[in-house]
């Protein structure tokens, strides 16, 4: 297929409209056979219960053009999965891993045009959401629910290269023990708005949430995981159960062990001790690995020694090897790439 004339290298990360998407709809107990519409649009009555309560979950992927000109998706099959777990938490009707997969399938397919060519820099980002869409007044989930499959071509998350970033130690808290912080709702992420505009107003780039119970752990970003390299190249990265499970932090930390042969350790990180680690980046779909070159906690700076150049030499292993297995100039474990025929 001709792909579109676009302006790929300068494309930014915003939204384009593609031509197709898919929209399933449950009804009466059980989901339809879903189809490919025209239409971009969604007609929901006012009371809708995603309109009222915020019942929703999403996830994001990403098509590549390969080097050998395929196009291919990265791990869907935990996407599906995740969002089968996000689902259960907020009592929608789960979509099936087997039918989240074909969705994404014939969504990429029917807009393989705005897939953009290899070595461009920039990627078909593909958004699987759900959301209550009858009325619903009284505190309860809806009865009726929408699965939609969109696409949208995007440029790199960095232009000209990945310059590390300065971050700050938020004030908020960003998920409860034993609340949503597990499961990609959007709910989760519309409390952390306020948050990203603050620390965005007083000059920094993110922020680094910590535990809610005690504020002495490190948990993650309002949208990515956090992973650190310690100064005997150890890669570490916290564990709690209010951490959304990154596929991409997953995956950095399978490149990490056996790719590049380094101990990897998920565990509790205590705040006090980010000032002995050598790097650290924030991982997730867009942009894969965000470095991380200062960190403020009220006026305390702890500037990493990787610093503020560059990404420090092994999260740029871990990027690149990773990048390179998503691209296919590195052969991928397997299950890992899914190709769209």
């Amino acid at each position: 297929m001709e792909k579109k004339k676009l302006d790929w290298e300068n494309m930014g990360f915003n939204y384009m409209q593609t031509d197709k998407r898919y929209v399933a709809n449950y009804k009466d107990g059980r989901w339809d056979d879903g189809a490919l519409t025209d239409d971009a649009n969604i007609v929901m009555n006012e009371c809708a219960g995603v309109l009222q309560y915020a019942q929703t979950v999403f996830e994001g992927l990403k098509a590549y053009t390969t080097e050998d000109g395929r196009i291919v998706t990265f791990r869907p099959d935990l996407n599906a999965s995740r969002m089968v777990d996000s689902a259960k938490r907020l009592e929608m009707p789960p979509f099936s891993e087997e039918r989240f997969i074909d969705a994404v399938v014939q969504t990429v397919k029917a807009n393989a045009a705005y897939v953009p060519p290899y070595g461009s820099g920039a990627t078909l980002y593909i958004r699987p959401y759900m959301f209550g869409i009858n009325p619903v007044i009284g505190v309860k989930p809806a009865d009726e629910y929408q699965f939609r499959v969109f696409t949208t071509p995007v440029g790199p998350y960095f232009k000209g290269g990945a310059k590390p970033i300065t971050i700050c130690v938020s004030d908020f808290d960003r998920a409860a023990p034993r609340g949503t912080g597990h499961i990609k709702a959007g709910l989760n992420y519309a409390m952390s708005l306020h948050a990203i505009v603050t620390a965005h107003a007083n000059g920094f780039d993110e922020n680094m949430y910590l535990d809610s119970a005690t504020r002495t752990k490190v948990e993650e970003t309002g949208g990515a995981n956090f992973i650190f390299v310690t100064k005997d190249n150890k890669i570490v990265t916290p564990h709690s159960d209010t951490i959304l499970p990154s596929i991409t932090r997953r995956s950095l930390m399978y490149v990490a062990e056996h790719y590049l042969g380094l101990e990897v350790e998920e565990r509790d990180v205590y705040f006090d001790e980010v000032k002995d680690f050598a790097e650290c980046g924030l991982c997730g779909t867009a942009a894969v690995i965000s470095p991380v070159g200062k960190i403020v906690n009220h006026g305390e700076e702890i500037c990493l020694p990787s610093g503020m150049e560059k990404m420090g030499p092994t999260t740029r292993k871990l990027y690149d090897t990773l990048t390179g297995i998503q691209m296919g100039q590195i052969e991928a474990p397997e299950g890992w790439i899914k190709v769209i025929e």
